[in-house]
């Protein structure tokens, strides 16, 4: 019996939230026994969850990359064991809402978690009907209430984070505030928040004092976030701090003259660099001293990326122009040379020499002449490469074909061990089915010749789906391309010893003339080609 002086329990946020959904022990037991069933299906359920996520552009846009991809699926995993599992206390509450709170970091829309909650409770839900049968009803609802708890708890964090963002606002003076912000409003309301240019305004410490609405588009940064921090720590890659970080301080600061442009980079809200070209003003001025220094950028990422490829189309155009001429007064004297050699080894046989010398200096020289032959050949390939025959095609039956055909050509891959990693759900792509083959064969031959000579290592051929492009990578762990710098798609550039160096530049005229593109990254015990290739879209 509780004494006269007891105090009574106080109910917190979590059991408050519990009480209003009514979950229970019984809940709790409904979930233990969900989870024996539905725990063999839950990599399949991150698998497509996060497919799903790859669909949408802004849910996608806070990517950093594929290990970050595999980083949060097996947080998954995780996370449906843990709502499977308990125990519902204080500490479980906390867990979800650390979730929640890295959700508002990122910058993650709150309808996303609405719809991705939504792909949870649809499979759990195929789990319960397909294996529970007459406990069905009452684990559904279990699992419906569990779920309503972690969007409550998540939710909960996106209303901390706006009353600590209102809190921020209220700390500052608000006779000060409403001055700035009208004077702000009239005089650069029209120049600066319409402009399609990214314009920054910084104080003489260099601290950011304006950030119009292209910056904030571009950068993925509210302008709430980056008033009042410095321009250097805010938007500038770690690598450029010193060099163009040390620059802006000192123009800001009056210590310095302002160049006409400067070529830089910034770092996006989800850690993406993006090209930008600044013109710095340096305009201080009696009547408005906060603003000092006008950084106005026009992004040239893409701008760049195109010349870069508009460069690279130039020199193959020209090359091949060359290449085509040298192949047809090669090819008719090659021709000659073979019918002789064929004319040369039936007129010894028949005058009955058996010389062995002599019949090995015969091979010798067709064996050769065949070669160049070979290599002719890929010179008019290169140079005026056939008309695409674009279809609707399946990636992964394309990727499955080449990978057999790698692995059975010449006994090539005994030494390698070659994985396929695709998408739970396969994509179709209009593109010539042999030019993408030929180009995916050459990309995976040369990452299993790289990794044989180490006593066999690791080829992963890997598709992933983005909202606009298919992408598709060859990964390999051998001790990588010795300079990374190296021009690898230019014609006749091979580090092969008897490499031709033109099965990069086609695999570069292939994926150009099919509007994608083709990288790759090397360092000593990783080499990856990533191949991106537009999917097109239906009305």
């Amino acid at each position: 019996m509780v004494g006269s002086g007891a105090v009574p329990a106080v109910e917190t946020l979590f059991d408050e939230i519990k009480r209003y959904v009514r979950f229970s022990e019984e809940d709790a037991g409904h979930l233990t026994a969900f989870r024996a069933h539905a725990e063999p299906h839950f990599p399949r359920i991150a698998d497509e969850f996060y497919d799903r996520i790859r669909e949408h552009e802004g849910a996608h846009a806070i990517f950093t990359g594929e290990e970050q991809v595999e980083r949060l699926k097996r947080s998954l995993v995780r996370w449906m064991k843990r709502i499977c599992t308990g125990p519902y206390d204080d500490a479980y509450f906390e867990e979800s809402a650390k979730i929640g709170r890295m959700h508002v970091r990122v910058g993650l829309p709150q309808h996303y978690m609405f719809t991705a909650m939504t792909l949870i409770r649809i499979a759990f839900d195929e789990i319960a009907s397909s294996a529970l049968g007459a406990q069905v009803v009452p684990i559904r609802a279990a699992t419906n209430k569990v779920l309503d708890l972690e969007l409550a708890i998540m939710l909960e964090t996106y209303r901390d984070d706006f009353l600590a963002r209102a809190q921020r606002a209220e700390r500052l003076d608000r006779e000060e505030v409403g001055r700035t912000l009208a004077r702000t409003e009239h005089r650069y309301k029209n120049a600066v928040e319409l402009a399609r240019v990214l314009v920054v305004g910084l104080d003489a410490q260099a601290v950011v004092r304006l950030f119009n609405r292209e910056a904030e588009r571009i950068t993925g940064l509210g302008r709430e976030e980056v008033l009042g921090m410095p321009f250097v720590e805010a938007l500038l890659p770690e690598e450029l701090r010193a060099d163009h970080g040390a620059l802006v301080e000192a123009i800001a600061a009056g210590r310095r003259a302002d160049p006409d442009l400067l070529e830089s980079s910034l770092r996006t809200r989800t850690g993406k660099i993006r090209d930008v070209r600044w013109q710095l003003a340096y305009t201080p001025s009696a009547a408005d001293d906060e603003v000092v220094l006008f950084a106005i950028g026009q992004d040239t990422t893409d701008e760049n990326a195109l010349a870069a490829r508009v460069r690279q189309s130039e020199k193959l155009a020209a090359v091949g122009t060359l290449a085509a001429g040298l192949a047809h007064e090669i090819r008719n004297p090659l021709n000659g040379a073979q019918l002789h050699v064929t004319f040369l080894e039936r007129g010894l046989a028949r005058a009955g020499m058996r010389d062995q010398d002599t019949v090995e200096a015969i091979k010798v020289v067709r064996d050769e002449i065949r070669r160049l032959s070979v290599l002719v050949s890929e010179f008019l390939d290169f140079a005026r490469p056939k008309p695409l025959v674009v279809k609707p095609t399946s990636v992964a039956a394309l990727c499955e074909r080449v990978v057999r055909l790698a692995l059975a050509s010449d006994g090539a891959g005994a030494q390698a061990e070659v994985k396929v990693d695709l998408p739970s759900t396969d994509i179709t792509l209009d593109l010539d089915p042999a030019k993408i083959e030929q180009v995916l064969l050459n990309l995976l031959r040369n990452a299993i010749e790289a990794v044989t000579p180490t006593d066999g290592g690791t080829v992963v051929l890997r598709v992933r789906r983005q909202p606009r492009h298919a992408v598709i990578e060859v990964e390999d762990d051998g001790p990588g391309i010795a300079n990374p710098e190296a021009p690898i798609f230019d014609p006749f550039y091979s580090t092969k010893p008897n490499g031709t160096g033109l099965g990069l530049a086609i695999a570069h005229r292939i994926i150009t003339d099919h509007e994608g593109t083709i990288e790759f990254q090397s360092r000593p015990g990783k080499t990856l080609f990533r191949v991106t290739l537009p999917i097109r879209l239906s009305a």
